[in-house]
């Protein structure tokens, strides 16, 4: 229980941080929110691989996150802002735009399919979460590989 709430204030922290930053600084905005989705994908993978105790308010909590970035997060990738030295930000986001917003949307769909199966008190098992969650994370390992410098 306590490593969800550290978990849970992590996330709540970088979301607001993420609102006040959106304005000024779009790299630090979309940072924040990656920031807030690598927290919720830390605990959804160590719930499913058992390194974490499952819980489906820790379940439905990851789930939410993700969905609330998912639904924001492309607003972030304004023209110019790929040249910033502090982005891992591809520069292929902007010359492949239409496959850019593809790859959100499928996120976005992908986060709003588990919050829909994850019900008002998160999914019941572990077996469940894994069902809901899965192809968020693959959504996100796809977009990676594709729309992130690598390191």
């Amino acid at each position: 229980m306590k490593s969800f709430a550290l978990a849970a204030a992590a996330v709540a922290l970088t979301m607001s941080l993420s609102a006040a930053q959106a304005a000024d600084d779009p790299v630090a905005a979309r940072k924040a929110l990656m920031q807030s989705v690598a927290t919720s994908a830390a605990l959804s993978g160590g719930m499913m691989k058992g390194d974490i105790a499952y819980s489906p308010a820790a379940g439905r909590a990851a789930i939410v996150s993700l969905n609330a970035a998912a639904l924001s997060f492309g607003a972030f990738f304004p023209a110019g802002s790929g040249t910033a030295a502090n982005t891992t930000a591809s520069p292929k986001i902007w010359d492949d735009a239409a496959g850019f917003s593809a790859a959100l949307a499928k996120f976005s769909a992908a986060t709003g399919a588990a919050a829909q199966a994850s019900g008002k008190d998160g999914p019941a098992d572990v077996d469940a979460f894994k069902a809901a969650v899965g192809p968020v994370l693959a959504s996100c390992k796809s977009c990676h590989e594709a729309y992130r410098v690598q390191k």
